[in-house]
């Protein structure tokens, strides 16, 4: 079904859909309880109207409009108007009759997704939203009104609302009203009028949407509950960690405590946002100071994370005891990375809950994902040079250690590539949030992904009581393990080529002044 020009703008409308998010952002606009603070109406064809909001909810579990008290909404699925006013312009007040009852319409028109081409006269051959003297003519819809053809096997929807204003008052309001929902969908809402005299009409109040469960949004519902789960996944391998870290205190390094505080960070993280989640279910807001927390949560983790990726594929510990000159650069892209992720995580969390077209969202993705491809590559490129410097060396343990985690961190990059492409497909073939249901995934893959990640990085960098396979050793300098000096050297004695043996260690002391000053 072909979706109505009207129903998100023109083609092309990206940039307006970014700046409508910086300015939601900015008026702060809160989550289930849509608030409207005299906001204006848009032209569009020969009407004007006002975008009140859209979510996918599920469908009653209790089916009973009969009353409509929060003592009485437990299982309900609905939206609800609250003190919704429109107010007029002095102008237009003043070209009305005094003792007119009905002098100026405004209608609130609730819609499913899948419904959309039923809003306007397509059906009647024309790309107009509201009902003219000629379109009249055929009974089809009443001049004056918004064009609405309603489904047949459901008469009630698309569902209109209408308020009138009376006389020369410059105030209409809409009487509180609960309209439940029967069947589970994205539904979206807007306000409209077709009287031009309206214009500069503005629209205050809000509307509550609530699920079953709570006024958490249908996309997010899922993502509370592996949010908790998470929390749990990380509690255990931070147990699993803290025992093993106990256990062999003596032998800890440096890299330890890094691991141990991205572990620390995971948990609260997952903590932090399945209270906030819990926190907007029951509310119907997100404050300000709980999520700006998740948000800063979130991002440090994401930054530390990385980092950890990268010092590690450095060698950091294993094969170098500092990062040297390098660590200003390390030190500044992370910085980068967190403002960057900062920024884009408080535009998603901290914005109107609206699901808006994922063509917004790439203007704000793109410098996180430079920042995450610089990262990719500076950690291959830091891993090759790893590898061939241990092949060097003959350190087999240490070799076989960074090729175990070589070849996760590759299985995770086709993995996170093959992901990118699937949210890209997603996001272009359902510009409308039609399969809501399904998109708590795209982030929960990541989340998961990560995990998995730190946990191959607890098992091969784990504590234990011969440090001496991944640590650092200036001593030895870094060079063999037992059983690469014992064979060398016995290679070496048998050929009886003591000037190769010489060249050989000249060349690892070389190497190990090099890492002394990187």
């Amino acid at each position: 079904m072909e979706r109505p020009r009207w129903f998100w703008g023109e083609e092309g409308s990206s940039l307006g859909f970014f700046i409508v998010g910086l300015i939601l952002i900015i008026n702060g606009c809160s989550a289930s309880i849509h608030e409207y603070r005299n906001e204006a109406f848009t032209p569009q064809s020969n009407a004007f109207f006002f975008h009140g909001g859209s979510e996918g909810l599920y469908a009653s579990k209790v089916v009973d409009s009969s009353s409509s008290s929060d003592t009485h909404v437990k299982g309900k699925s609905f939206i609800r108007f609250e003190s919704v006013t429109f107010v007029r312009t002095k102008e237009s007040a003043n070209k009305q009759n005094e003792m007119q009852q009905s002098a100026g319409l405004v209608e609130a028109i609730i819609l499913e997704v899948k419904d959309r081409a039923r809003i306007g006269a397509s059906f009647l051959k024309s790309d107009l939203i509201c009902c003219t003297g000629n379109l009249s003519k055929d009974g089809q819809c009443k001049a004056g009104e918004v064009v609405i053809h309603k489904n047949p096997d459901n008469p009630e929807w698309p569902r209109r609302i209408q308020t009138f204003f009376n006389g020369k008052n410059e105030e209409a309001k809409m009487e509180p009203e609960m309209v439940e929902i029967k069947s589970s969908g994205m539904y979206y809402l807007y306000f409209m009028f077709c009287n031009p005299d309206l214009k500069g009409t503005l629209i205050k109040g809000r509307t509550d949407w609530r699920n079953p469960y709570g006024y958490l949004p249908g996309k997010m519902a899922p993502l509370m509950t592996f949010y908790g789960l998470m929390s749990l996944a990380y509690l255990v391998l931070g147990l699993a960690w803290f025992l093993r870290f106990v256990q062999f205190w003596k032998d800890i390094i440096q890299l330890h405590y890094h691991i141990t505080a991205v572990i620390a960070l995971g948990m609260c993280e997952m903590a932090v946002w399945y209270f906030e989640y819990v926190n907007f279910n029951s509310t119907g807001t997100r404050p300000m100071g709980i999520t700006l927390w998740a948000v800063t949560f979130s991002s440090v983790k994401k930054t530390l994370s990385r980092l950890l990726l990268l010092v590690v594929s450095m060698g950091f510990g294993v094969v170098k005891p500092t990062l040297g000159g390098i660590t200003p650069k390390v030190f500044l892209l992370g910085v980068v990375y967190f403002m960057a992720s900062e920024a884009l995580e408080l535009i998603e969390n901290l914005g109107n809950i609206n699901d808006f077209s994922g063509k917004a969202k790439l203007f704000l993705v793109l410098p996180v994902a430079f920042l995450d491809s610089c990262f990719i590559l500076w950690i291959f490129s830091s891993l090759s040079k790893t590898l061939e410097k241990l092949q060097i060396r003959r350190n087999m343990a240490k070799l076989e250690l960074y090729r175990k985690f070589t070849n996760s961190l590759a299985v995770s990059v086709l993995l996170s590539v093959a992901w990118i492409g699937f949210e890209l497909y997603f996001n272009a073939t359902d510009p409308l949030s039609e399969f809501w249901q399904i998109a708590w995934v795209i982030p929960a893959f990541w989340t998961l992904l990560a995990y998995a990640l730190l946990a191959v990085i607890c098992v091969l960098w784990a504590p234990s009581s011969n440090p001496t396979r991944y640590a650092y050793s200036e001593e030895t300098g870094d060079d063999f393990d037992e059983e690469g000096v014992s064979l060398t050297s016995g290679a070496l004695k048998v050929s009886g080529d003591t000037a190769a043996m010489r060249e050989f260690n000249n060349g690892l002391a070389e190497d190990l002044e090099e890492d002394k000053r990187e």
